[in-house]
């Protein structure tokens, strides 16, 4: 029987890490990138100076042809001139395995990106699950059989919880903010199943020790936190997409045996998010 045939069932969605190959990725193009409403400390730092749209669609273009001539079928969402963070697809939903969930967001501004995602869900058939409470993807990471899951001013307890319930066969760790860090993805990123990059100063004592249980960690500084520096995309064959300028960080990364690929997201970090929060990936193998 072909591999092919509709006889096999095969999952429209499938990461069961956060480092395997990306094969299939949800983005949307920021031309309609503006900071209007300041959500985190980042956006704040650059209200005067805003967003160069020419330069972001530019800067995001050549992210999209990175992950293109790296083997990932990417895909573009329409955008809306009424949603000015659009370009952060990682928020607005989360892939646990070959579970789809649409998040539950937290500010007006964004809760309208959603129903865009729903109708290419729908129209695509792929099956998802919707939550109730608040909870946005950059509050989550995987790793087999544990899901990391920050609580934060954008995802609370009862989310988690939800997913507990909903996912008994896994081990879910609560790792509690500090109140200016906006998602857990600025401050942890798992790259392999050894490594990660850690922002020391955005959790407890204990939380620390829990994440060294699992990964040797790679430290960020306060300038490379600003930066966004922990927030790279790791697309597989120990390949990962950092901004070029965080220079020493990406040493330390290259010493540890990965490949980095540096590329300049200047323009889009001024809202206060990276190559991990432009991505909404589907599948990795």
């Amino acid at each position: 029987m072909s591999l092919n045939s509709p006889l096999v069932p095969k999952s429209k969605t499938h990461c069961p890490n956060e480092y395997g190959k990306l094969k299939k990725v949800v983005v949307v193009s920021p031309e309609n990138m503006q900071i209007n409403e300041i959500i985190n400390e980042t956006q704040k730092h650059f209200l005067k100076e805003n967003i160069n749209i020419d330069k972001a669609v530019l800067q995001h273009k050549n992210f999209v042809d990175t992950l293109e001539k790296n083997g990932a079928e990417v895909i573009h969402l329409r955008p809306s001139p009424e949603f000015n963070e659009q370009v952060f697809t990682r928020d607005i939903g989360f892939t646990i395995h070959d579970q789809f969930f649409v998040a539950s967001m937290n500010t007006d501004v964004r809760r309208g990106e959603v129903k865009t995602l729903k109708n290419w869900l729908e129209e695509n058939d792929v099956p998802y699950s919707e939550l109730l409470h608040s909870i946005e993807g950059g509050d989550v990471l995987v790793d087999e059989e544990n899901i990391w899951i920050g609580v934060s001013g954008r995802t609370n307890q009862l989310a988690i919880q939800s997913l507990r319930n909903q996912l008994p066969q896994f081990t879910v760790h609560e790792l509690p903010l500090k109140e200016e860090i906006l998602h857990l993805d600025c401050v942890f990123t798992i790259i392999s199943e050894e490594w990660a990059l850690v922002y020391p100063p955005a959790f407890s004592k204990e939380d620390l020790e829990s994440i060294k249980e699992h990964y040797n960690i790679i430290t960020v500084s306060d300038e490379e936190q600003f930066q966004m520096g922990p927030n790279v995309l790791v697309i597989g064959d120990g390949k990962i997409i950092s901004l070029t300028q965080n220079q020493d960080m990406n040493e330390r990364i290259r010493s540890k045996g990965f490949d980095v690929i540096e590329l300049d997201l200047s323009e889009i970090i001024k809202s206060g998010g990276s190559f991990r929060c432009c991505t909404l990936p589907l599948i990795r193998e």
